[in-house]
């Protein structure tokens, strides 16, 4: 019987069908390429997620090129070696995750690589625009509360209050040499880290820890409006005391996680402190491509920041007080010393910011606290316009309503005061032989300032007479 298919005639199929199973092949050795990507991308966030959990758990005091020697920095942070092999492998594959990622056209995957690494792409994560990272450099009792404010008010910034209180409080340095050197580049690394919102490294720092990132006792949190305002402030919690608790409304204890995440949510993030001394030392954030540095120096006349320490710390002055009321010819050359060397050290950092060396062109603005009281919101002016950033009507509004109080309240943390009054009361208190120590051991930084010695007890307390030389603005370098 004939084969209904005779086998002289090739099989001939419908150039259709043919074109069909082209196109289905295709599809599927993209579909296997497309699964084996993205199998090698969940191995990637395993690695990396791994090694970022490891990094969190370490505080970020390593080393660099201008660093001191490594023994000086604390022995409960692991081995150098160890922290930096593994922050060079959390780079590589954060690098390699992310190009494979734009390769496929597929957005990038930063869950995995915490804070920090989205930190580094700061257009994706904070809207648009380009992230600065604003800190304010000063000195107790200068009036940083108050310019901090300036910054804490505008709703695009993420404001954060003296976080280095708790460094200081939870690691020990003797005064002086490898040990001062070395609690700043603590206090520098512990920076850049916050810069970056990795706020998990505070947590080391806190006493008593925190339970599973809870905690109840961050310095000052009411003092940062990010930190009190939703996601961040989460219900109430009745019989949980938090001691640094929220100004304007009841919130439950701070969630490390939750304010890591408000902070990535903003457009720029701002930090005051009064423990970074030296400016050289700032030099790595000023150079890291991740940070786009802003340093505000706040300086104020030296006399006024004595006679304010000693109402608002009055224990640790009892031998000036002492001094002043037996009328003994000399007070302890180690405290002269000590108001000697503070201001020094605040001259030096000013006078290196003046010389613009690269690094820091640009990158450096020095203000008088004289100068924002008496033209609070022309400052506020110049230093969003230094930074970079939008001044909203929400900041002039507050500055307003602030700098024209009644009174002055007694919290020595207050910022509402009658500005333009508030800067020259300290005059009116100060025995004229205090301030001729303070004009005898911080000549050189008035000097430098702008600030103008007292001839006499009369020409202190005379009004008429300005204390204060004008120097506009020139200290916008």
């Amino acid at each position: 019987m004939a084969s209904p298919f005779p086998m002289d005639k090739g099989l001939t199929l419908p150039q259709d069908f043919v074109h069909s199973l082209k196109i289905r092949g295709k599809y599927a050795l993209f579909l296997a390429f497309v699964v084996i990507v993205f199998v090698f991308i969940e191995k990637e966030n395993k690695i990396i997620s791994r090694v970022s959990d490891k990094l969190k758990q370490i505080p970020q005091v390593g080393t660099d090129a201008n660093s001191t020697d490594p023994a000086l920095l604390l022995s409960e942070n692991a081995s150098l070696l160890s922290l930096s092999e593994l922050d060079s492998a959390f780079s590589q594959l954060q690098s390699r995750l992310y190009n494979l990622s734009l390769q496929l056209g597929v957005e990038p995957v930063m869950e995995a690589q915490g804070p920090e690494a989205a930190a580094e792409k700061p257009s994706q994560q904070a809207g648009a625009g380009h992230r600065r990272h604003v800190l304010l450099m000063a000195t107790t009792r200068t009036g940083s509360s108050f310019v901090g404010e300036f910054f804490n008010q505008q709703g695009n910034i993420f404001y954060l209050f003296e976080p280095l209180w708790h460094i200081e409080r939870t690691v020990s340095f003797h005064q002086g040499g490898a040990s001062s050197a070395a609690s700043a580049l603590v206090y520098r690394d512990v920076l850049r880290q916050l810069l970056l919102c990795d706020l998990y490294v505070l947590e080391p720092f806190i006493n008593p820890p925190p339970e599973d990132h809870l905690t109840q006792f961050l310095f000052r949190r009411g003092s940062s409006r990010s930190l009190c305002e939703d996601p961040v402030c989460t219900p109430f919690v009745k019989k949980v005391f938090e001691k640094y608790h929220c100004r304007n409304r009841r919130c439950g204890p701070l969630n490390v996680t939750l304010a890591a995440e408000a902070c990535l949510r903003k457009d720029h993030v701002a930090l005051k402190a009064v423990r970074i001394r030296q400016l050289e030392f700032l030099q790595p954030l000023a150079e890291d491509p991740r940070l786009d540095l802003r340093v505000i120096q706040l300086v104020r006349d030296p006399r006024a920041v004595l006679a304010s320490r000693m109402v608002a710390f009055a224990g640790k002055y009892e031998s000036w007080k002492k001094w002043l009321a037996e009328g003994q010819d000399r007070l302890s050359e180690d405290e002269v010393q000590r108001l000697r060397g503070n201001c020094e050290s605040i001259r030096l950092s000013a006078e290196l910011g003046l010389r613009q060396p690269a690094w820091l062109r640009g990158r450096y603005m020095l203000v008088r606290y004289e100068d924002v009281a008496r033209r609070p919101l022309q400052k506020a002016r110049e230093m969003y316009s230094f930074a970079g950033i939008p001044l909203t009507p929400q900041v002039e509004d507050w500055i307003q309503k602030n700098t024209q109080a009644a009174r002055d309240s007694s919290d020595i943390y207050s910022t509402q005061k009658n500005s333009s009054e508030q800067f020259e009361k300290w005059r009116f208190s100060m025995p004229f032989k205090l301030a001729q120590v303070v004009q005898a051991a911080c000549g050189p930084a008035m000097h430098l300032f702008g600030y103008k010695l007292a001839r006499d007890a009369a020409s202190l307390t005379n009004r008429s007479i300005s204390l204060l030389e004008e120097r506009g603005t020139f200290w916008v370098t």
